[in-house]
Formats: structure tokens, C-alpha cells, sequence
């Protein structure tokens, strides 16, 4: 489908192209010469022409009353010959100053056309796209501008004499004027003023004019005659030929490497891959590859169809104009674009080196981190865990200061669009980042105090687990069953915090449990059995040696506390119960019984708590204990 649309656009071209000299010969020529000059005018810039040309005459006007005074006085001097040498002296200073007076206009005149001239331009006077010449002065009831018309018009119709000769042209002086004619008919007039603001001499002028007339119209006679069109019309079709035959054998290579690529499908094309995340299967990248040199195809064909037209349109005289036009229009941003690039390196470079500088910086940074953490390099009162979080402070402050230096440097950023895009990411995070800022600064805080870290087992609030994770904006605790608990630090800060670890590793973390006995044990014997049910238990500590506290004498039972140190503190909930089931089974080898929480020890019938297989094998339940008052019962 899009071959048919690419091959209907080629035919149009076609057309176009053979058919534009022939529709062109059909408009008229003048019109458009007309319309340059109706581009061209500027009203103020005739009405100052206009008013440079009235000055100009009055300034020539006086100038011919001194030479005519000039002429009086020579005859005068010489009517008076040797005689009255006071008078002849008188007549002599009086021609002086006129001669002195008429160099002097001469030199403001001058001046002024000269200071004109840089500002203002004349009106010209085309044939085809040639000037031949600029009108700046009025002529009699002509303006400048009227005047370049009228020439114009005359000149052109010199084209359409077929039996044209340049001998025709001819040039006849008048009182006032050189005229240039062409058999009969006056083409134009030069003027004094004309010659002056071309600084030359009217006969001189006018053979200048004559001979850019000549030349011009022969030009553009061949330009235009019939077996000129035919040439350019067949230098067309020879540049179409030239542009299909480069669009074939564009197709023709996106065909062959489609076709490569498609063999190469499982060999070479395997997909693409960043790490262990497959960003491209094999398919995938083979579309990718033929829709990336399909689209490199059609833009390769489009650059030759673009510049193709400039080519075509310059064969032609008439429509020579817009080949320059469309070439402008696509090597002026190319152009743009490679200036900007090229006045942007400087900038560039300095980016670079600023990245190198900085980039090195951190390594350093990187490498006394690394040293702290791994215990060579100590420094006095920091500790080892400060260590990865102050050199990520540090590198953030370090990336901060770099875009502040790399900032005016980057392209566009003095822009006012940039500054504003800049002070509306600003606001936006300052007022979207409120409450992160202050877990960040919770965290910070959280760091240096040191309250724990990954792997102690804390309890924060209600939560109660192992610290799993610490970051900048949240502390993360995984509990005894599985469930991780995010607490932000902010959160962290407002509560207080139980670590179970900081002292498990030195003096030991002292795990406690209560029971109640009744008062017919002795006491003595508690504390043995609670001792020795606490270090039959995995994962307490022999040494120091487990202690017993009595905490309470109640109504009922005496209240027994036993205190063993361990030092795994994360298996505190895993000891605890098998520190329980120690105590059961000590006490029940001892015949004691637990007396927890509220038991009555009533043994009228009632067997006692310990278990059958901690009983002796002649045990009896006691009987009920019955009373005799010796009364009869009658």
C-alpha cells in the first residue's frame, strides 16, 4: 500500500516537472516582476528619495546659475584685457568664490548621497531574476519608484522581439538627459542626479546600462526558446530517472536486509537481555530491527525526494527562486543545529571534566568507606555501622553540589522556560515530599544513635520481631510468625525501642519466667529444681550461673522468678519454651506440684497434679478424712 501511494507521489513529480515550463510560459512574465516590485516598495523610502531628489535639483539648479555667472565674468575679464586691473581683480575674486562655493556643494552633495546610500536602497530594475540596475532619483513627474516600473516594462517587452539586435540599441544625448533607445522607442532616461549617485557621468552610465540590457535580454531569450525548454525538460526526466532508480535500489537493499535479518533469527538474533530480565525476545527483536530500517528507509527516501526538487526546480529560470527557498529551508536547521553544537562544546568539555572530577571524588569517598567498614582505618569515636550511611549522606551532598556547578552550563538553562520548569519542580517537591522529608531526617537521626541494627531483635511499640531492614524512610521488623511490620522512621522517633540484642553478645540477655509453689515446699528446694531445669535448657548460659528471685508471698503460694542468660537473643521465644517444659518435667520428677495461678492442695479423695509417670508405682490416692465425735448417733 504505501509502494502505490510512494509511486502515485513519483508520477506527480513527473508531471509536474514536465508540465511546469509550459504552464509557465502562459502567465505573464511582467506580473511577476511587478509583484517583485510591489515587495520591494517601501513608501517612506520613496518619499525620502523623493525628497532627496527635490534638494539634490535645487542644489544643480544653483550650480548651473554659477557656471552661467562663471561664463559672465570670463567674458567680462576679457572684454576688460590690460586695463582696469582693479576691477579685473575684483571680477577674479568674485569667479574664485564661485569656483570655491561649487567644490564645496560639490563635496556636501557627495556626502550626503554617500550617507544615503548605506541606509536606503534604490528601486531595481529586474528582467527574469537579473537586476540590472537601481533607480534613485525622480525624474520630472516620475518618482523613483514609478520610474523603475516604467523601465522595467519597456525592457521587457525587448523580449518579445523575435528579430532582436543589440545594434538597436542606441544612445542620444539631450540638454538635460541621456536617453537610451531601441529603434524608435526611448527605453530610459539618465539624469545629472543619476550619474552623481553612481558616481559617474551620464554617458558613461548609460553605456554601462546599455551594455547589462543587452547582455540580459539575450540571456533570457535563450533561456526561453523552445530548444532551451526542451533540454531542461529532458535534464528533468533524466534527474527523475536518476531519483526512481536510487528509490529502486533503496527498496531493493531494505528487502535484502530484511531478509538477513530473518535468517539470522535464532543464530546471531537472540533476544536482548539486561541482567536476568529479558528486555527483547527473539521475535520481538526482529521487529524491532526491520521496523527500525523500514522507518530509516522511508526517511532516506523522503531526503532524496526533498532535495530532488531544488535540483528540478533550478533547471528551470522561472522557478529557479524556489530552489533556493527549499534548500534554506532544509540545510538552514542542519545548519543551526551543527553551529549550536559547535558553540556548545566548550560547555561540553567542561561537563565532562566536571563528571570526571566528581565521578573520582566519590571513589575516593567509596574507598575510605570501604576501609572503616572492613576495620583498618579507625577513626575515634565513629563507629564502624556510621560508616555506609554518612558515605551515602556525604555522596548525596557531593551529587547535589555537582548540579549546582554542572547547572549553567547545560543548554537552555538561562532560558526563562527553563528557570520556571526548574522553580515548578522545586515547589512541587518541596510540597509532595513533607512527610518523607521528615522520615529522612527520622532515619538520619535513627542512624546515629545507634538504637539498633539489621538483625536485632527489638521491639518498637507493639511490634516485636527482627530488624530486617533500614532505610532512609522506613524501618522494617519481621516477627516470630513471618510478618513483616513497615514502621516509618518518623513513627520509630515517637516510640520507644526495646532491643533485645545490643548486650546479648557481652554480658548476655537475661531471660526470666514466674512460678507459684505452695508454702508446704521449702524454698531451698525451689531454687534448685527452677537452677537446674534452667541449665538443662539449650541456649542458656552456664556461666554466669542462672539466679531465682522471690517476688511475691500471696495468699496462696510463694511466687518464684528465675533468671538465665542467653546470648541468641533472635531464638529468645524458642528457649523460653523449652525452658518451660524443662521446669514442668524437673518439678515433676521432684513430686512438686505448680501451684499456678490459684490451686487449693485439698487431698481428701483427690489424686495429686503430678503426672502417672513421675509417680511411684505403690502410689495411692489419699482417702477422705472422716471424724468420729463419739456421739451416738441416736
Amino acid at each position: 500500500m504505501m509502494q502505490k501511494l510512494f509511486y502515485k507521489l513519483i508520477l506527480i513529480c513527473l508531471i509536474f516537472s514536465v508540465s511546469s515550463p509550459l504552464f509557465a510560459q502562459s502567465d505573464s512574465t511582467v506580473k511577476k516582476q511587478k509583484q517583485k516590485i510591489d515587495q520591494s516598495v517601501d513608501s517612506e523610502k520613496n518619499d525620502i528619495l523623493t525628497k532627496q531628489t527635490e534638494e539634490l535639483r535645487s542644489i544643480r539648479y544653483e550650480q548651473i546659475g554659477d557656471s552661467v555667472r562663471l561664463k559672465q565674468l570670463k567674458n567680462e575679464i576679457l572684454e576688460l584685457g590690460s586695463g582696469d586691473q582693479e576691477k579685473k581683480q575684483i571680477l577674479s575674486d568674485e569667479s574664485d568664490k564661485i569656483r570655491n562655493k561649487d567644490s564645496l556643494r560639490t563635496v556636501q552633495q557627495k556626502l550626503k548621497i554617500d550617507s544615503l546610500r548605506s541606509r536606503i536602497s534604490g528601486f531595481p530594475v529586474y528582467l527574469s531574476d537579473d537586476t540590472l540596475f537601481y533607480i534613485y532619483t525622480k525624474l520630472g513627474s516620475y518618482t523613483a519608484r514609478h520610474r523603475a516600473e516604467t523601465d522595467m516594462n519597456r525592457i521587457h517587452k525587448l523580449t518579445a522581439d523575435y528579430f532582436f539586435k543589440p545594434d538597436s540599441l542606441y544612445i542620444t544625448n539631450s540638454e538635460f538627459t541621456t536617453e537610451i533607445s531601441y529603434k524608435s522607442d526611448m527605453l530610459l532616461s539618465i539624469s545629472e542626479l543619476d550619474a552623481i549617485w553612481m558616481n559617474s557621468t551620464k554617458e558613461q552610465l548609460a553605456e554601462l546600462y546599455r551594455d547589462r540590457i543587452i547582455h540580459s535580454v539575450q540571456v533570457y531569450k535563450t533561456e526561453h526558446s523552445f530548444k532551451t525548454i526542451v533540454r531542461e525538460i529532458l535534464q528533468a526526466l533524466l534527474v527523475l530517472a536518476l531519483l526512481i532508480l536510487l528509490i529502486y535500489f533503496t527498496l531493493r537493499i531494505y528487502k535484502w536486509l530484511k531478509s538477513r535479518i530473518e535468517k539470522q533469527k535464532g543464530a546471531r538474533i537472540r533476544g536482548v537481555k539486561i541482567w536476568n530480565y529479558e528486555f527483547l525476545d527473539t521475535n520481538k527483536q526482529v521487529k524491532v530491527l526491520i521496523s527500525g530500517i523500514n522507518i530509516l528507509k522511508w526517511v532516506f527516501i523522503c531526503i532524496l525526494i526533498y532535495l530532488t526538487l531544488p535540483v528540478l526546480l533550478d533547471i528551470f529560470p522561472w522557478t529557479t527562486g524556489y530552489s533556493g527557498r527549499l534548500l534554506y529551508y532544509f540545510l538552514d536547521p542542519i545548519k543551526h543545529i551543527l553551529i549550536s553544537i559547535w558553540d556548545y562544546l566548550p560547555n561540553l568539555f567542561t561537563i565532562i571534566v566536571l563528571l570526571f572530577v566528581f565521578r573520582y571524588l566519590i571513589k575516593i569517598l567509596s574507598y575510605f568507606k570501604s576501609e572503616i567498614e572492613r576495620g583498618v582505618l579507625k577513626i575515634p569515636g565513629f563507629f564502624i555501622d556510621w560508616a555506609n550511611p554518612t558515605f551515602q549522606i556525604i555522596r548525596l551532598l557531593v551529587l547535589a553540589f555537582m548540579v549546582i556547578v554542572i547547572f549553567p552550563y547545560l543548554p537552555g538553562s538561562d532560558s526563562q522556560i527553563f528557570k520556571g520548569v526548574s522553580v515548578f519542580l522545586g515547589v512541587l517537591f518541596t510540597f509532595g515530599s513533607a512527610g518523607a522529608l521528615s522520615n529522612v531526617v527520622a532515619g538520619l537521626v535513627l542512624t546515629y544513635m545507634r538504637a539498633f541494627k539489621i538483625g536485632d531483635r527489638v521491639k518498637i511499640g507493639e511490634a516485636y520481631g527482627d530488624v530486617v531492614e533500614k532505610s532512609l524512610l522506613v524501618t522494617r521488623i519481621k516477627t516470630i510468625k513471618n510478618e513483616v511490620i513497615s514502621i516509618p522512621n518518623s513513627t520509630v522517633m515517637g516510640s520507644h525501642t526495646t532491643n533485645y540484642t545490643a548486650e546479648s553478645l557481652g554480658g548476655g540477655l537475661i531471660l526470666h519466667t514466674t512460678v507459684t509453689i505452695g508454702y508446704d515446699t521449702p524454698w531451698r528446694q525451689i531454687h534448685e529444681l527452677l537452677i537446674k531445669a534452667a541449665l538443662a535448657t539449650e541456649l542458656i548460659e552456664p556461666t554466669p550461673p542462672p539466679f531465682v528471685f522471690q517476688t511475691s508471698l500471696g495468699d496462696f503460694y510463694v511466687s518464684y522468678q528465675i533468671n538465665a542468660y542467653t546470648r541468641v537473643s533472635n531464638k529468645e521465644h524458642i528457649t523460653y519454651s523449652h525452658l518451660h517444659q524443662n521446669i514442668q518435667d524437673v518439678f515433676n520428677e521432684a513430686g512438686v506440684e505448680i501451684m499456678s495461678p490459684h490451686y487449693s492442695n485439698i487431698r481428701d479423695g483427690n489424686q495429686t497434679t503430678v503426672p502417672v509417670d513421675h509417680l511411684p508405682k505403690d502410689y495411692v490416692a489419699p482417702s477422705f478424712r472422716v471424724k468420729d465425735t463419739g456421739k451416738d448417733s441416736s
